[in-house]
């Protein structure tokens, strides 16, 4: 019983002496002391008790004080439990100090809360990057295109770096510039020949307003001669023009058809009322031998005339038929 006792006993007190090192860090305190930057054990155990790991604040505060850095306890803490990455603030401060940038600690803690790299930024700034822009593609005024691809050299911006547009930006704004700058080409062959004018005139513009970047020179990359667009533009009009004259021909011939039919339909009618008028006439023959206005006599002498009338009618589709009135030869 009496070993039993003293084995938890043991283990109790090895709880509570691991327990007593976790929120009071006497090595963490030892090493700033030793480090020359003396941080009190009460502010160690603080930070245990408010969820701050003082490993991680330690660290980075002896790194940033041996660098000559101008920061504290508590702006670091305010960091961390914003949830910044307080690694990242103290390399690029220590960074920033050695390149001869001057970077203030909120300003770096604003980048990094911000969402972006604040380590990147800095290295942007001392090292400037290029941007592979895609072809954009532009025509000259004689209506040939080209294609043009530019490399893009930017630093970044730290003071915009905040609420600065990005690298999309600058590839839109440089697309459209390098667009505008061959649209103003008289001929594309000023642009082959003398290239820089594009970068030239696209830098004039002042690309980079409002931007996380600086624009530090536009280089072109690349330029194609595409399709001749003015020549295509003139095909397409020429097959529309087609198109209308053959939509207006088309529309006249239906509407000399629908005349033509029209007529038709008057003769067809014309000719039923002929042939109505022609039915009625027995009926009035009949009508007027019943009144006596007609006699017998007289119906025969309109028959022999009608009879004459049709004999010349006869007569007459004779002569006018081809070989009629020719001389007949006598059959042996």
């Amino acid at each position: 019983m009496i070993a039993i006792g003293v084995t938890v006993v043991f283990f109790v007190a090895v709880i509570l002496f691991f327990t007593f090192l976790y929120y009071f860090p006497v090595g963490m305190w030892i090493r700033t002391m030793a480090a020359g930057v003396p941080l009190g054990l009460i502010s160690l155990v603080r930070m245990r008790f408010i969820g701050i790991p003082p490993g991680v604040i330690v660290t980075n505060y002896v790194r940033a004080r041996k660098a000559g850095l101008d920061v504290n306890v508590d702006q670091m803490q305010s960091h961390y439990l914003a949830g910044g990455n307080l690694e990242n603030v103290t390399l690029a401060l220590i960074a920033a100090q050695r390149a001869q940038i001057p970077l203030a600690w909120q300003r770096a803690a604003a980048i990094d809360l911000a969402g972006r790299n604040v380590v990147e930024a800095l290295q942007t700034s001392v090292n400037p990057k290029v941007i592979e822009t895609p072809i954009f593609q532009g025509v000259a005024q004689n209506g040939i295109q080209l294609n043009v691809k530019a490399r893009v050299t930017v630093r970044s911006n730290l003071d915009r770096y905040v609420g600065g547009a990005g690298e999309q930006t600058i590839i839109a704004r440089v697309g459209e510039g390098v667009v505008a700058a061959v649209g103003a080409a008289v001929d594309h062959k000023q642009v082959l020949e003398y290239p820089d004018s594009i970068s030239k005139a696209v830098l004039a513009k002042g690309l980079d307003a409002g931007t996380a970047f600086e624009i530090v020179s536009i280089d072109i990359a690349d330029v194609d001669v595409g399709k001749n667009i003015g020549a295509d533009l003139q095909m397409s009009q020429a097959e529309a023009d087609r198109r209308i004259a053959q939509a207006k021909a088309s529309e006249r011939q239906y509407a000399a058809m629908a005349a033509e039919q029209e007529q038709k339909a008057q003769t067809q009618a014309m000719r039923a009322k002929v042939v109505e008028a022609e039915a009625a006439i027995p009926m009035a023959i009949a009508k007027a031998f019943e009144s006596g206005n007609l006699g017998v006599m007289d119906y025969y002498r309109l028959k022999n005339l009608q009879a004459d009338t049709d004999m010349r009618g006869a007569i007459g589709a004779t002569t006018d038929s081809p070989g009629a009135g020719a001389p007949t030869v006598p059959q042996k």
